[in-house]
């Protein structure tokens, strides 16, 4: 599904927040050392993070806002250090509870970052691939009827 017609399914049933301007990309982007993919980019442009399914502060899936974006290994082990997982992972999806779908900055493929389960009590030694995009991530999310698609038994 085209990312355009993601989006407007994320507006009509969903909880988008204000969009972020591209300054606030920039200074993103700047801060963190890597560059929104195309796909994450238009996401953005639109909604600088949001809720499936619930509002925030309780979605089932919580989609960062640029702001909230960190290393994967600060936000689940408390330390930027390389024994807590690489330094390329970043949250970028909150699924409660320190359990977050991360981007992999080091991983991009067809100019698309692949989006990872980041389980906090496995975390950094395994971290699955969950969607080859956002966009792929975020069709599969908006069907998932709020369950994490990606496990046993998350399909509807």
């Amino acid at each position: 599904m085209l990312m355009d017609n993601l989006l407007a399914e994320f507006f009509r049933h969903h909880h988008p927040n204000p969009p972020a301007s591209a300054q606030q990309i920039a200074a993103f982007e700047a801060r963190m050392g890597w560059q929104l993919d195309a796909e994450i980019r238009a996401f953005y442009l639109r909604s600088n993070g949001g809720g499936l399914f619930a509002p925030m502060p309780n979605p089932k899936y919580g989609i960062l806002s640029l702001d909230e974006i960190q290393r994967a290994r600060v936000a689940i082990r408390g330390r930027d250090q390389e024994s807590a997982g690489p330094a390329s992972h970043f949250t970028l999806v909150d699924m409660q509870d320190t359990d977050f779908v991360i981007v992999d900055v080091a991983r991009r493929e067809n100019d698309r970052y692949p989006l990872l389960d980041a389980f906090h009590e496995t975390y950094p030694d395994e971290t699955p691939l969950i969607a080859s995009s956002f966009g792929e991530f975020l069709e599969k999310a908006l069907r998932s009827g709020g369950r994490p698609f990606w496990l046993s038994g998350g399909e509807p």
